[in-house]
């Protein structure tokens, strides 16, 4: 299982603000554990899905997508 401080490093190095990666990391934690219970799918599988979401999110705004 990822913890809040591994989650907020992930997210810094996927190009999260330093100034948002705590509550981001907050944001994504809960989010995870829902889509985990929507899905039924384990947390970690979740987080990691979330995760890819945002990397591409971000991807395409530093393209100016």
């Amino acid at each position: 299982m990822v913890d809040h401080e591994q989650l907020a490093k992930a997210l810094a190095a996927i190009g999260c603000p330093d100034d948002r990666v705590g509550e981001m990391a907050d944001q994504l934690e809960k989010r995870a554990g829902q889509l985990a219970a929507e899905r039924g799918m384990t947390r970690d599988e979740a987080t990691m899905h979330l995760l890819k979401l945002m990397s591409q999110g971000w991807a395409a705004k530093e393209r100016g997508i």
